[in-house]
């Protein structure tokens, strides 16, 4: 649990006893100011000290490594709760915009084997507030850098996001309302779990969605993705056909781009044809490599006669540009690296009790568990 699971109402009763205005003070302090209890100093001294030290506003994870990359323009960090639990976060500055890359999950059950996360497996959940932190801690940074205040946010760290629907959609919801980013300037990420798309497609948040193809045949997305298994192409498909009919919004196709495996020109031809009746734009990102799968990411000159075959077939195209692959910077590849070393030393301050029932912000999932795919669904 983090403090941004927290709400006003629960953060009133934590203030019992001080004036009203206090909560909106505190409230304030920890979303506008991105501030510690300790530093809000338009709160008296004696009440900084005892929020200060209340577990239930300690921070959720600490950070167990930061290593930066792009002449310092990217960075990441590797967190670790008590339980033991890691995620990453990457803040990554562009020339006009910074962004923020958040997990929704420690690990992930999806199971694609050139991931470095889904070559971890699945741990848990991360609740909303985890997952608020994760931005928390990247527009910090990115203030105390002199870089500006943080403006967007991609939901493409560790994890499935449309596996864990409640926690990431009302971490969408604080995010906008409480700290101020457009829905708009947030991107989800989706290998393909279908019923997430299609609520998602209901929902009122304008959020862009980004669906992990990689492949455009089931023969070959069956190997890579393995949940086109249980969402073969045709359903998944459609389900992109209706977020695109009933939201208005563009639908992004990402292609990791792994050299002699989905890079030639029939599959570039390929995904033109799926791509063209949904009018979505591909983002082709060469593959970064990781330990646990050895196959290459295609070279430059690859990428460009597959960007050239889509725009040759109407399709609008942009190759991502690769960050952090001197710093591990495949998702996952850092707190896979890290994992044998325990915190434990960074860990003990931060450890606290358990939170009263009135304080709970419901289950996350249970730490140290490693679910089937379709159970991994019915955590969301």
């Amino acid at each position: 649990m983090s403090r941004y699971d927290l709400s006003r109402s629960q953060l009133a009763e934590l203030l019992a006893g001080e004036p009203s205005y206090r909560v909106d003070q505190l409230w304030d302090g920890l979303y506008r100011q991105l501030a510690e209890p300790g530093e809000l100093t338009e709160l008296p001294g004696g009440l900084r000290r005892r929020l200060g030290g209340e577990p239930f506003l300690a921070p959720a994870f600490a950070v167990v490594d930061e290593v930066q990359s792009d002449g310092g323009a990217t960075v990441k960090w590797v967190q670790a709760a008590t339980d033991g639990t890691r995620v990453e976060t990457v803040l990554m500055r562009y020339r006009d915009r910074l962004t923020a890359c958040v997990s929704s999950q420690a690990g992930c059950a999806m199971g694609c084997g050139f991931c470095a996360t889904g070559q971890m497996g699945f741990s848990r959940q991360l609740t909303a507030g985890e997952i608020v932190e994760q931005v928390v801690l990247a527009s910090r940074s990115s203030l105390g850098r002199g870089w500006g205040r943080l403006g967007n946010i991609v939901f493409m760290g560790m994890g499935e996001p449309l596996a864990n629907y409640r926690h990431v959609r009302e971490a969408i919801g604080r995010c906008n309302d409480a700290l101020g980013i457009g829905a708009r300037s947030m991107t989800l990420s989706t290998v393909g779990i279908v019923p997430g798309i299609r609520r998602l497609a209901g929902d009122p948040i304008q959020v862009n969605l980004a669906v992990s193809l990689h492949a455009a045949n089931d023969s070959l997305r069956n190997e890579l993705v393995p949940i086109n298994r249980r969402y073969p192409l045709a359903v998944l498909l459609d389900a992109c056909r209706e977020y695109v009919e009933r939201t208005r919004r563009r639908l992004s196709f990402e292609w990791a781009l792994i050299a002699g495996v989905n890079d030639g020109s029939a599959d570039a031809a390929e995904l033109a044809e799926l791509a063209r009746p949904l009018g979505a734009h591909v983002n082709l990102i060469p593959l970064n490599p990781t330990p646990g799968y050895l196959v290459a990411g295609s070279d430059r000159r690859a990428v460009l006669r597959f960007r050239d075959t889509l725009r040759e077939g109407g399709i609008n195209v942009t190759i991502r540009n690769t960050r952090g692959r001197d710093i591990a910077g495949a998702c996952g590849q850092l707190a896979a690296g890290r994992a044998r070393q325990e915190p434990a030393s960074l860990l003990a301050g931060s450890a606290r009790r358990g939170p009263p029932a009135s304080l709970q912000a419901g289950s996350a999932g249970r730490p140290g568990t490693a679910p089937s795919m379709a159970a991994a669904e019915r955590l969301a």
